[in-house]
């Protein structure tokens, strides 16, 4: 039954990003995800069709005050 689930490390391999920005975009609604335990659990098919339009871009530069 979990094989057709990616937690939000193996979900941020496949994006090429960080787990966190996984988890954001879980959080902001953007990527399908349920809570099982403490984990975030995305189905397979949903992360690959999410993959195909998604765009890493750099996050917003920090700056020193």
């Amino acid at each position: 039954m979990l094989d057709h689930y990616l937690d939000a490390v193996e979900a941020a391999r496949r994006l090429r990003t960080h787990p966190e920005t996984v988890k954001r975009l879980i959080r902001m609604g953007k990527l399908p995800a349920i809570k099982f335990g403490n984990k975030w659990l995305i189905e397979r098919h949903v992360l690959d069709q999410f993959a195909a339009t998604y765009i890493p871009g750099p996050g917003a530069k920090r700056r020193l005050l």
